[in-house]
């Protein structure tokens, strides 16, 4: 063990403490029948947690931690201590990009050999933690190999480097039985139209995704595969701005019963919509597959990754999941990272338990919502009007069909309120 957390003993569900303790967040506690825990499906996202310096656009690292530094060796205490910090939280699950866990090589074949010796150190781990994989990735954005793009990218060698990092990664979460394998396409878009090929670039992003679904049959991998929605940054446009984009995407290139989404609040903001929107979009058109939970500054410009404290946005959030049936394979990944000034090894975990607090609070509303059918009679009580078989037979028929109802002088509608705010007093009493 080190001496990273200095001894802060595995958290535990007590109201009443005053320490770090889980207040709302009970694993055990049964809700519709799943416990809490099985519902929730937490994850820590190992970037923001151990790869994140403490920057920001207009200044560098802040934070302190002892496994800085482009070296195995800090490679190896970086994973000794993550796995430290899921057994503090009784975290169920993590999450990684290939570069978040080892150091960059001169080489793909260095590199290689470094992630491998890395999910080497991860399986062994595993063996005795009850922290299991939710989901890998490759990070195929910030090296400056990927300015372009990475399956769109205009350098067939990109695309080619691309594949096999993926190829590997994807290799590396079948091994330790991850639930989800996600694509993450930030660079994938375009910065000016004067330069772009966009038709070209789509045809690629789509043989690509073919591609990668392919390999997943091939392997035998039973996760789902997810392309996670991002709009706005780090390019001007990005071609998987969000669900409904996606979507689209998924449908034109027939891959739409293969790929699910892996939705992030703080994306569903830059793209214009709520969390809510998204992740019922998803529902709808029965492609949701996991989340990332965090939160924007609402006054700033860009995805600032904070951690969630807004119990009533996350009650409608979870509210939708629930009527999805749930998370299923997919789960709550703490997309988050600390302000630059939470210096602390503490404020890791006060972050977590305090965002594992949130979400609990807001599944328990959304339960009790559900429950008691506060939303859905009043929404039934709207659309009563599309059960009578006249109704029905509309939307069967033809237009001038349709329109003989209204020209024989049969109905006349007058408006009926919406009750917006009868709605929102109801929700209010729940979180």
């Amino acid at each position: 063990m080190s001496s990273f957390f200095n001894d802060i003993a595995p958290l535990t569900y007590d109201p009443d403490a005053d320490g770090l303790a889980f207040r709302h967040y009970n694993p055990d506690e049964m809700l519709q029948g799943k416990r809490m825990e099985d519902h929730l499906r937490f994850a820590v996202a190992y970037w923001h947690s151990f790869a994140w310096p403490g920057g920001d656009p207009f200044g560098g690292q802040t934070f302190d931690r002892p496994w800085w530094g482009e070296t195995m060796d800090g490679a190896r205490l970086k994973a000794e201590i993550a796995f430290e910090m899921f057994e503090i939280l009784g975290a169920p699950y993590f999450c990684w990009h290939d570069a978040d866990i080892r150091p960059e090589g001169a080489t793909f074949e260095e590199s290689k050999r470094n992630f491998d010796e890395i999910i080497d150190l991860f399986e062994e781990k595993m063996e005795s933690s009850k922290t299991k994989l939710l989901w890998g990735t490759a990070n195929l954005f910030s090296n400056r190999r990927f300015m372009s793009g990475a399956a769109t990218n205009p350098d067939p060698d990109v695309f080619a480097w691309s594949a096999a990092t993926v190829k590997n990664c994807l290799d590396a979460t079948h091994r330790l039985k991850g639930q989800n394998y996600v694509l993450w396409g930030g660079r994938e878009g375009y910065e000016t139209l004067l330069n772009t090929d966009m038709g070209q670039e789509l045809d690629h992003m789509g043989r690509f995704l073919s591609m990668v679904v392919d390999y997943k049959h091939k392997i035998g991998f039973k996760g789902q595969i997810l392309i996670e929605p991002k709009p706005q940054e780090p390019t001007k446009h990005q071609y998987d701005y969000d669900v409904a984009t996606v979507y689209g995407f998924l449908q034109r290139f027939g891959l739409e019963k293969e790929v699910k989404v892996n939705i992030e609040q703080g994306h569903a903001i830059l793209a214009g919509h709520s969390f809510e929107h998204e992740l019922a979009m998803a529902r709808e058109l029965g492609i949701l597959g996991s989340i990332d939970m965090n939160r924007n500054d609402y006054q700033s410009g860009w995805d600032t990754d904070q951690f969630p404290n807004n119990v009533p946005e996350i009650a409608l959030a979870y509210y939708e999941i629930l009527k999805a049936g749930g998370l299923k394979q997919g789960g709550t990944n703490f997309d988050a990272k600390l302000r630059r000034q939470s210096l602390d090894p503490s404020d890791l975990i006060a972050a977590h338990a305090g965002a594992m607090d949130v979400c609990a609070r807001g599944l328990k509303a959304a339960a009790r919502m559900l429950e008691d059918d506060a939303l859905e009679a009043p929404r039934r009580a709207r659309y009563a009007g599309w059960e009578t078989p006249e109704a029905q037979a509309m939307l069967t028929s033809d237009l001038a069909t349709v329109a003989a109802r209204v020209e024989g002088g049969g109905i006349n509608p007058e408006p009926r309120s919406g009750q917006q705010e009868k709605l929102e007093n109801i929700v209010n009493r729940y979180v």
